[in-house]
């Protein structure tokens, strides 16, 4: 067993687990930003597209990271995304807001694009458990990270939250001796024989078109759960802490699914995950809503959390599985897709919820969701050649 490159497997999780707590802080406090800066649910989501448009340049990115070493700006990520996101409390207009969580995006942009080609290279010959690892730590993240930031809002109060930034710090620095000496760009020489980006693209197109169709279709679903969960449970009149502990619930048994997922994928094949997983979840939005605010609603949302979020994990296994020798271009383009349809579905559940109410918006995303199962039939059962 590869212990080094098990120890950097850990160390990176951990990493992308304390920068993606700060990163999930928008979603719980969503609705006292809306109170804050008097704004509609369709600014709110604008606030979800500002911090994740600066994965519009994913796809670059990754061909930089092939290139030059990324290994510093992802030391030093969690304490600038840690920064930023701590003050939303303090910032004084909505348009400081947007350019926080644009400052927040571009953290994290540098950190993602990298990481799962470090964990790639870490544990080559175990590439799902190590997806299972990294996603892990993103999903529990996005499980504590409501509470946390819920709690610190009640102890001090939302200006006060600065006061988490030294885990922040402190996380970056258990980086900078885990990593500083691990890289994964490519020497001079060995750049000028990598294939070319339009021979990559041309080869790969169909399937990158499929997983495209498919995250469209489940992104109304997942900006219904991931960005306004916690607005929906608000708007029925019940305490901010509720709408946490609901996300959390989703969450916690996303990161079960997500660590669950990778690894099976890698027995039964990633397709296979993925279509058990695309057939559960309209099913289960649908139980989710109609039996919203009773003991079943938790039992389904957590049910729910397990099928949705799972998909993450075996899509980003899926695309490193491919044999290409631009694994971090590889990984961009699918974070870019990622950002198009996300930012999409935020913004679409967000205008449709101003129009027809969060409840019926929340159904219609479980029926879109039907149309991303077409897309699953058409990826390869095995690997990608």
């Amino acid at each position: 067993m590869n212990k080094s490159g098990n120890r950097r497997v850990y160390a990176i999780s951990f990493g992308h687990f304390i920068h993606d707590i700060y990163t999930s802080f928008l979603s719980p406090t969503l609705p006292l930003l809306i109170e804050k800066l008097q704004i509609n649910y369709t600014l709110a989501a604008l606030l979800t597209v500002a911090q994740r448009f600066p994965s519009l340049f994913n796809a670059p990115a990754g061909l930089l990271a092939d290139k030059i070493s990324f290994r510093y700006a992802v030391i030093a990520a969690p304490t600038v995304s840690g920064i930023l996101m701590s003050l939303l409390g303090v910032a004084p207009s909505y348009i400081i807001v947007l350019m926080m969580l644009f400052g927040v995006g571009i953290s994290a942009v540098i950190f993602h694009i990298p990481t799962p080609v470090m964990i790639k290279k870490a544990v080559p010959e175990r590439i799902g458990f190590g997806m299972s690892m990294y996603m892990l730590g993103g999903e529990l993240a996005r499980t504590l990270g409501p509470l946390i930031i819920l709690a610190a809002i009640s102890l001090w109060g939302f200006e006060n939250t600065y006061r988490l930034i030294p885990l922040a710090v402190a996380t970056s620095f258990l980086l900078w001796l885990k990593l500083k000496d691990f890289s994964v760009h490519r020497k001079k020489e060995e750049r000028k024989k990598l294939v070319s980006v339009k021979s990559v693209l041309k080869k790969y197109k169909t399937f990158f078109l499929m997983i495209t169709g498919f995250m469209l279709f489940i992104s109304f679903m997942k900006a219904s759960m991931s960005v306004f969960l916690p607005t929906f449970i608000t708007a029925k009149g019940d305490s901010l802490w509720l709408g946490g502990i609901n996300l959390a619930v989703y969450q916690f048994a996303g990161a079960i699914g997500t660590f669950l997922s990778g690894t099976i994928s890698d027995k039964l094949g990633r397709r296979t995950v993925l279509l058990i997983a695309g057939f559960s979840n309209p099913i289960l939005m649908l139980i989710f809503v109609y039996f919203q605010n009773t003991f079943f609603s938790y039992f389904f949302l957590a049910l729910l959390g397990l099928t949705l979020v799972s998909s993450g994990s075996v899509l980003l296994a899926m695309v490193q599985d491919i044999p290409s020798d631009r694994p971090a271009f590889m990984n961009g383009i699918y974070m870019t897709i990622n950002f198009f349809v996300s930012s999409l579905g935020a913004l679409l559940i967000g205008y449709i919820g101003d129009s027809m109410g969060l409840e019926n918006t929340f159904y219609l995303a479980a029926f879109l969701a039907v149309i991303a199962i077409p897309f699953l039939m058409k990826l390869p059962k095995g690997k990608l050649l």
